[in-house]
């Protein structure tokens, strides 16, 4: 008498399935409509229960909520989980030794950012031993068009006619944005191979980037040195900082196959 099968066990978690379908939900850069409404429907789930999972994922720092909006986007602490996922990815391995380097020989915070849709994500971080200094931005996301990282990125990896698709309509129609004025700063950058900003990412904050290459000659991402003012001084971006930098990224770019000459 043969014995029906014994099937394994059924461990699933409902709640847990549901909890990281809205993550992949959030993560998803083609939907702008996170709302309640919205993604209660996409888990096949009530509005309250969503409310629930949305409301736990807040207080663990994997979600956060625009209240006026009524929107959901990904919080700095699913940045935290992607990038010690990532740190074994090629990108990263290349990159960390160089930044390292960077912020021991500069003594100033030294980032890996990477442009990710519209937004400058500042993906890794060498920290520096100093007293003043701004404060960690690992995971951070911004514009692109408000950081040195972004205008570089977007100078040296795109062509300067899409500048107006990458800014998006609702940036466009901002009065305080000059699509022909970010035209000529980005053609500057494009010209100069570095670009520098102060007082974007926080009052008395100058940032310097340089972008890497991979083998296509395609602008993997840039690396973005950040200090105070009163220690990044014109004459110091321009004699040590700068030079600096640009033969870093050429050393990185060489890692992923490209060379200059």
């Amino acid at each position: 008498m043969k014995r029906a099968p014994i099937s394994a066990p059924d461990y699933r978690i409902a709640t847990v399935e549901k909890a990281i379908a809205a993550i992949e939900l959030l993560s998803d850069p083609i939907c702008e409509n996170h709302n309640l409404v919205y993604i209660a429907e996409k888990l096949g789930l009530s509005r309250q229960k969503t409310f629930r999972i949305l409301s736990t994922l807040i207080e663990l720092g994997i979600a956060d909520k625009d209240d006026t909006r009524g929107t959901y986007s990904l919080g700095l602490q699913a940045f935290e989980f992607a990038r010690k996922m990532l740190r074994p990815a090629a990108v990263i391995n290349n990159a960390h030794p160089i930044i390292e380097e960077l912020a021991r020989k500069h003594k100033e915070d030294v980032y890996l950012t990477v442009l990710q849709d519209k937004d400058v994500l500042f993906l890794d971080m060498a920290d520096c031993e100093q007293e003043v200094k701004s404060l960690p931005l690992i995971g951070k996301r911004y514009p692109f068009f408000n950081t040195a990282a972004g205008k570089v990125i977007a100078a040296m990896g795109v062509s300067l006619d899409h500048v107006a698709s990458l800014l998006g309509k609702g940036c466009r129609n901002n009065p305080a944005i000059s699509l022909e004025v970010l035209d000529q700063e980005l053609a500057q950058i494009r010209s100069d191979g570095v670009a520098v900003d102060e007082n974007l990412l926080g009052e008395g904050v100058v940032s310097i980037s340089v972008p890497f290459k991979d083998y296509a000659g395609k602008v993997v991402g840039a690396i973005t040195l950040l200090g105070p003012a009163f220690r990044l001084l014109a004459d110091r971006i321009e004699n040590e900082i700068i030079p600096s930098l640009l033969e870093e990224a050429d050393l990185l770019s060489l890692k992923f196959g490209y060379a200059k000459y």
